[in-house]
């Protein structure tokens, strides 16, 4: 019965997302607008993470399953790809490159902030 209460939180925030999306002026993808309100609702307290913990971690740790149909449907498409795989492929290594540079730099960032806040409350009385 919990497992299905989480499912319910999760896909609740999922339908919000894909309403939210409908009412904005510019096109927006439906799954950002549920991620970016999940965060939201957890930043705030208003859901707490022991609703959704139990589903969150089975669906992370079977995250690549998710990846199959999108994986089936480029190898039923391979023709239309195999003109433009050079192309593809700096896209996809640079794409890469930037993700890193980004992550390593939001990481930093996080860590000089959570330092900075730890210093701070170390030297208040």
């Amino acid at each position: 019965m919990k497992i299905l209460k989480q499912i319910s939180i999760l896909l609740g925030v999922c339908i919000a997302g894909s309403v939210i999306t409908r009412f904005l002026p510019v096109p927006f993808p439906a799954s950002v607008a549920a991620m970016i309100l999940l965060l939201i609702l957890l930043g705030t307290g208003l859901l707490k993470l022991h609703q959704i913990e139990q589903t969150a971690d089975f669906l992370l740790q079977n995250m690549a399953f998710f990846f199959i149909p999108a994986a089936v449907g480029i190898a039923a498409d391979f023709g239309l790809f195999k003109n433009y795989l050079l192309q593809l492929a700096v896209v996809l290594v640079i794409t890469t490159l930037l993700t890193f540079a980004a992550t390593a730099f939001t990481v930093s960032a996080v860590i000089r902030l959570t330092e900075r806040r730890r210093q701070r409350k170390g030297q208040q009385p």
